[in-house]
């Protein structure tokens, strides 16, 4: 899995595994910060929340203009720094006033132009590195290891937003409101660690930073010959219908953090026992991951040595497993933990989606990136057909008001855990068939001359997804949930089709 990588894919996925935790610790919290300390209605959280998300995907079509320009080293120094002033900004408690209220969005403002300079431009980097063609055979591997790397740190953000938003309740005596904000400081933290691993280890990717003759004329030695008008016609054609396509997706699998967890937090049962208690523990998760690489590395070792080693780990990960297990332990289920199960199945299900794709490539048989996407469409469909039928028969969401004068969600159901824990995984089945493959399919299919304005498109594409996440927000307690949850099953859909339809364009320029 990991043998034949260039080294400089390791540098690069821990600087951003550095910056995604702090990013994902702050939007675990977020959407609910945002109506408990505003007192915003589901609808006015999910416009600001959903244009956040649109703002911070849609400025790398920025960063990456600039970048073609100036360089891609330069813009992703840059981006962490105006990044770090934002977050430090958000993590300032103000209260809740129209003041506040500004300052916020002015934070905002600051992270989306940071992010629009840093995270599309580290990502051409990372596919520059498979320009030399000893690596060209290993590029879609390369970026599932780096779209892991990204969700490493994503695992462990729910995890330490309640726990920080927690420590500052009891131990240092902060209200409820306020304490969110100690959650946002962690990205200060985190940006500070992803700028040190960047230039601790730059000298094995410094090639791809481009800004200078020598980068440049490196870059040329080992890039694809130049294209003519319609070759480069073509290729932008069919990158832009697959960004048409992953608009939709993204707009259904960013519910999970409004839709889904306004039904976290009001449909879903808030306790959780004996095994069920287990899933809410990243370090459980972490070792079942363990657990996951070990049984690849005992299967795939070529000595003894090897093969100890991995017995020795799966061993370990049972017993700590067996020793943390208790069948009349409860715990408090929060609604934001449950964003911990998206990156948790990512990282433990992309060596076994490397595998599959892997034999299929051996015999030939592997589908294309567009097919890969279109996959990954029906798939996202399926999670919210099982969210339509779990919803049947539950009642519409309620409001009452709370002491401060504010609206407050009420608990209305207990719905099992399950549901979403099973609802997540499906959708990450889908989310690993689309986002590594598109922007594998973006780094080598763009012509060279675009790379950092056709890495920017698949990031406007994210970013309009992104804001038509608003719409779950706008149909929360306005319609059944089987019908909010049925629209996103539609979009799903017709997105699957239409890529279909257009599979022949797409495989002509793979």
């Amino acid at each position: 899995m990991f043998e034949g990588q260039p080294k400089g894919l390791f540098a690069l996925a821990l600087a951003n595994t550095g910056e995604r935790f702090g990013y994902y610790t702050m939007l675990a919290v977020f959407a609910l910060f945002l109506r408990a300390n505003y007192g915003l209605s589901p609808a006015l959280a999910g416009t600001i929340y959903s244009s956040f998300l649109m703002l911070v995907y849609f400025l790398p079509l920025i960063g990456g203009i600039m970048a073609d320009k100036f360089g891609f080293g330069k813009m992703v120094t840059t981006g962490i720094i105006i990044m770090f002033g934002g977050y430090l900004l958000l993590s300032v408690p103000l209260g809740g006033d129209s003041v506040a209220l500004v300052v916020m969005l002015a934070a905002l403002l600051l992270i989306g132009l940071g992010t629009g300079l840093f995270k599309g431009n580290l990502q051409v980097m990372v596919g520059d590195l498979y320009n030399d063609p000893k690596y060209k055979d290993k590029r879609d591997a390369g970026f599932s290891i780096f779209y892991m790397a990204i969700n490493i740190g994503a695992l462990f953000a729910p995890t330490a937003a309640i726990k920080i938003k927690e420590y500052a309740e009891v131990s240092l005596g902060y209200s409820s409101n306020d304490a969110y904000h100690f959650s946002f400081a962690v990205a200060c933290a985190s940006l500070i660690l992803s700028i040190a691993i960047y230039y601790m280890f730059r000298s094995t990717f410094r090639h791809t930073e481009g800004g200078t003759k020598k980068d440049a004329a490196k870059a040329d030695a080992s890039s694809e010959p130049e294209l003519s008008k319609e070759e480069t016609k073509q290729r932008i054609v069919a990158l832009c219908l697959v960004f048409a396509v992953v608009i939709f997706f993204w707009m259904a699998f960013h519910q999970n953090g409004l839709s889904l967890t306004y039904f976290a937090d009001e449909f879903t049962a808030q306790s959780a026992e004996g095994l069920q208690a287990m899933c809410f523990d990243v370090w459980n998760l972490v070792a079942v991951i363990f657990i996951v690489y070990a049984l690849f590395s005992l299967f795939q070792s070529k000595t003894g040595k090897g093969k100890a080693i991995s017995a020795v780990i799966i061993c370990m990960a049972l017993a700590f497993l067996c020793l943390q297990y208790d069948a009349d332990g409860s715990v408090t289920v929060s609604a934001p933990i449950f964003q911990q199960f998206n990156p948790f199945y990512v990282v433990a299900l992309t060596p076994v989606s490397m595998a599959i794709f892997g034999s299929l490539a051996a015999k030939g048989k592997e589908p294309s990136a567009p097919r890969k996407i279109a996959y990954g469409m029906i798939v996202a469909a399926i999670a919210y057909a099982l969210m339509a039928f779990a919803s049947f028969g539950l009642p519409m969401p309620q409001t009452e008001m709370g002491a401060d004068g504010n609206p407050v969600a009420v608990h209305v159901a207990d719905v099992t855990p399950n549901l979403l824990i099973t609802v997540y995984l499906v959708l990450t089945f889908g989310e690993l068939l689309l986002s590594p493959m598109g922007i594998s399919f973006v780094s080598k299919v763009a012509p060279p001359k675009y790379k950092g304005m056709m890495m920017g498109g698949w990031f406007v594409a994210t970013a309009i997804g992104n804001q038509l996440v608003v719409v779950g927000g706008l149909l929360w307690g306005a319609v059944p949930l089987w019908v909010c949850w049925s629209v996103f099953l539609g979009v799903c859909l017709v997105a699957a089709v239409f890529m279909f339809a257009m599979m022949k364009r797409l495989e002509k320029v793979c």
